[in-house]
């Protein structure tokens, strides 16, 4: 499996498993444990990334053959064995490649196709970028396969809000939009807004590598801060989405969050972020405005409401202070009016 012209000999395999009257060849090539071979190549370390690539690709000729060869990967421990290959690999190729075959595996394959979609969910943690960008870009089409949410993903997706990638972030949000229509949306915009104000643990945690000695010095904000304004920024398109949303947002007490978030002067795009998402809301619904304007004050009221885009770099420390220590509680307040 690691021997000479290993990639020749795969090479030569795909052409009688791609052909159009390769059935016979192909079930000659399992009958040997072809499968249980592909699977324990693309799994070696010392195994060379075209070689695994072309392994997939050999794999993919199979599960392309119809859902009984889907089973057979799947009962033969393909979907981690691939999933793993995808998280470790260096190459492009070969995670591409991976994220093809987890997805031809999920359709068409009802026995496994809920395995598939916990095994991108398992994905989510993972060190690789890459691997994380296609995992939560895989989950948006297997989740409308499986039609229903597992519970398991909320906590992965929000703790992925943290990553310095755009395109993971963006990938993440893309899909917290789409749960917005399973069960697991209730537990997701309760998330949102936790994250908008971390625990002062959270906020004076710093990642070891900022202070070895031996690294560069780099300015990189706390992985905290980053989740804040992403939560931040997932609000403000949700709230766009749907006013029901919003009104869930409000009830959970978003607007006394996101005005703490505002008042963070350690990171300008927690803030900046905050007050475009809180300036929709005010402008949309009177109650919160109303309470808005009372925490902070005529002043900082206007500043907001002509260019909150900008208001982190007009605002004093005092007034961040007032941010961070209001009292806005809406939902008593609408309790009261009805």
């Amino acid at each position: 499996m690691i021997g000479t012209c290993l990639n020749e000999q795969l090479r030569t395999i795909a052409i009688f498993l791609s052909a159009s009257s390769g059935h016979k060849f192909m079930a000659e090539f399992l009958e040997v444990g072809g499968v249980l071979t592909l699977l324990e190549i693309i799994g070696l370390k010392q195994a060379k990334e075209i070689d695994k690539s072309e392994s997939l690709r050999c794999l993919h000729y199979i599960a392309n053959a119809g859902r009984k060869y889907k089973e057979l990967i799947c009962e033969s421990y393909g979907i981690r064995a691939i999933a793993e290959c995808l998280a470790k690999s260096k190459s492009e190729e070969t995670q591409d490649c991976c994220r093809n075959l987890l997805l031809m595996l999920a359709h068409g394959n009802p026995k496994f196709e809920v395995q598939v979609y916990k095994g991108l969910i398992a994905l989510l943690p993972c060190s690789s970028p890459k691997a994380q960008q296609m995992a939560a870009q895989s989950l948006r089409v297997v989740q409308a396969i499986v039609k229903v949410a597992n519970p398991s993903i909320t906590d992965p997706l929000l703790n992925l809000l943290k990553t310095l990638h755009l395109e993971v972030q963006f990938e993440v949000i893309e899909l917290i939009k789409e749960l917005m229509d399973y069960e697991v949306a209730d537990s997701l915009l309760a998330g949102l807004v936790t994250l908008l104000r971390p625990t002062k643990e959270e906020t004076f945690h710093r990642p070891e590598i900022l202070d070895d000695p031996d690294v560069e010095k780099i300015n990189a904000p706390l992985p905290v801060f980053v989740q804040q304004a992403a939560a931040a920024k997932t609000i403000g398109i949700l709230t766009r989405e749907s006013n029901e949303i919003s009104e869930k947002l409000i009830q959970a007490r978003v607007t006394y969050n996101l005005l703490f978030a505002m008042g963070n002067m350690d990171y300008a795009d927690s803030q900046r972020q905050a007050s475009i998402s809180l300036e929709y809301l005010c402008r949309t619904f009177p109650i919160v405005d109303d309470h808005v304007r009372d925490a902070m004050g005529e002043s900082l009221y206007e500043l907001f409401m002509v260019n909150p885009e900008a208001l982190y770099v007009n605002m004093s420390h005092v007034q961040a202070d007032v941010l961070v220590s209001n009292k806005v509680n809406i939902p008593k307040l609408v309790e009261k009016i009805e």
